[in-house]
């Protein structure tokens, strides 16, 4: 009992003193760590119990299940049963054990097809099994580790050598656990390391199409427009006899990443040509086309910088370089005629034109979908792969879809247009001016 000292009690105080037991206090207010009392020798046996190993000893026989667990208990945590279902039972409950002890001989499920069930499920199959019998046959060795069985004891046991491959298969099986898991780390690690790379470089080439979107008369929307289109072509193309091995998952996916780089030349082309309202002159319009080879070689530099071949920067090459190439030869810059022109330029040059003529920029406004088709259609064998605007007429509905959602607002028109006045102040243009006088 608790002595407790007595003590005066307030005038309004009604409550009785109660005895505090000793260590309440600290409890309560809290104490140095130093002073609380260190684990019992009962403690940390339950926790050096606790970690030690689990052996699944299996036999119908229950004295065979005494002697096995007398012999196991002092360095193991042992499960017993006395049969095959209660085995796979025992076997697939958490904590998993670490080794499974297995008789063969018992009525309704034999110690060969638990080892076979326990080797056909993903969370049993690494478990290792030795098979305890009384079989001694070569055949019968043969099979159990045909099963999956990493060892074959016979009875009558002799118990050095039971714990002696008990001892050495637990050995084993923490070595390849600790392999397998520093492997899954690995694998995790390896898999969130490529999406980072995966996502800086998408960013960076966002950031990159952007520097050059903002240099002239399309808004950012472009960019993203034609990154669906020329995807949206690709797979359907890919439905077609003669396409299936080239536009592979991984070719598409490196042609959308690729295709926000089509116009990066454009850095390199005079804002007096670049921003200027309506048509180029003859002189205007050369100094234009240079974008495709300075967006070429940009991109060459890069390449050679990084000193090893990246997919994305050669397609991303041969879309800048090529994407103003026509069907019969007349495009640049170097004229290339048919299949001569990479199948990625020829879904941007599509892709491309479409975008140009059903979107609004601050000079004009936007032709309908059904103008820019009837154009595209018009164009089938002189300026784009006729095979091409086939798949462009079978699936326009989803390039109306992709306008429609990446569509340019009038706050970005706006802002573009405000900022095309600053770097270059509005050029005698009677078709801005109509343009304006219909805004």
């Amino acid at each position: 009992m608790t002595d407790v000292v007595p003590t005066p009690r307030s005038p309004s105080s009604t409550a009785e003193a109660r005895p505090v037991p000793a260590g309440a206090d600290a409890a309560l207010h809290g104490s140095n760590p130093a002073t609380l009392p260190a684990p019992s020798e009962a403690a940390r046996a339950a926790t050096a119990a606790a970690d030690r190993p689990i052996v699944l000893v299996v036999d119908d026989t229950p004295d065979n299940l005494s002697l096995m667990s007398e012999l196991l208990r002092d360095e193991y945590r042992v499960k017993i049963a006395n049969g095959g279902e209660k085995a796979l039972r025992i076997a697939h409950a958490a904590p998993a054990p670490d080794l499974i002890l297995l008789d063969v001989m018992m009525p309704g499920i034999d110690g060969y097809e638990v080892c076979a069930r326990l080797k056909a499920s993903p969370t049993t199959r690494d478990i290792p099994i030795i098979f305890l019998t009384a079989k001694s046959d070569v055949a019968d060795e043969t099979r159990g580790f045909s099963l999956g069985a990493v060892d074959y004891i016979t009875k009558p046991i002799s118990p050095p050598i039971v714990l002696a491959r008990v001892r050495t298969q637990l050995l084993l099986k923490a070595s390849a656990d600790f392999l397998r898991d520093k492997a899954s780390f690995l694998e995790r690690e390896v898999a969130r390391r490529t999406a980072e790379l995966a996502a800086i470089q998408d960013v960076t080439i966002l950031a990159m199409a952007s520097l050059a979107e903002t240099r002239d008369n399309d808004t950012g929307n472009h960019i993203r427009r034609t990154q669906h289109y020329v995807r949206a072509l690709a797979q359907a193309l890919r439905q077609r006899p003669g396409h299936e091995a080239q536009l592979t998952d991984a070719y598409i996916d490196t042609l959308f990443k690729s295709a926000p780089l089509h116009d990066i030349g454009k850095v390199g082309i005079p804002d007096r040509i670049l921003l200027k309202p309506g048509r180029f002159d003859a002189a205007e319009f050369e100094i234009m086309k240079t974008h495709t080879t300075l967006g070429r070689d940009a991109i060459s530099q890069a390449e050679r910088q990084l000193g090893t071949p990246v997919a994305f920067l050669s397609m991303a090459k041969d879309i800048a370089y090529s994407h103003q190439e026509k069907w019969d030869g007349s495009g640049y810059p170097l004229g290339l005629k048919g299949t001569a022109i990479p199948l990625s330029a020829r879904l941007m040059a599509l892709a491309d034109v479409y975008d140009a003529l059903i979107s609004r920029r601050i000079y004009k406004e936007g032709m309908t979908h059904e103008n820019a088709a009837a154009l595209i259609v018009e164009g089938r064998g002189n300026h784009f792969d006729p095979e091409l605007v086939d798949v462009f007429i079978d699936i326009q509905d989803t390039f109306r879809e992709i306008a429609a959602r990446y569509a340019d607002s009038e706050a970005e028109l706006h802002k573009k247009q405000a900022w095309a006045d600053t770097v270059s102040p509005p050029l005698p243009s009677d078709e801005r001016l109509m343009w304006k006088q219909r805004r």
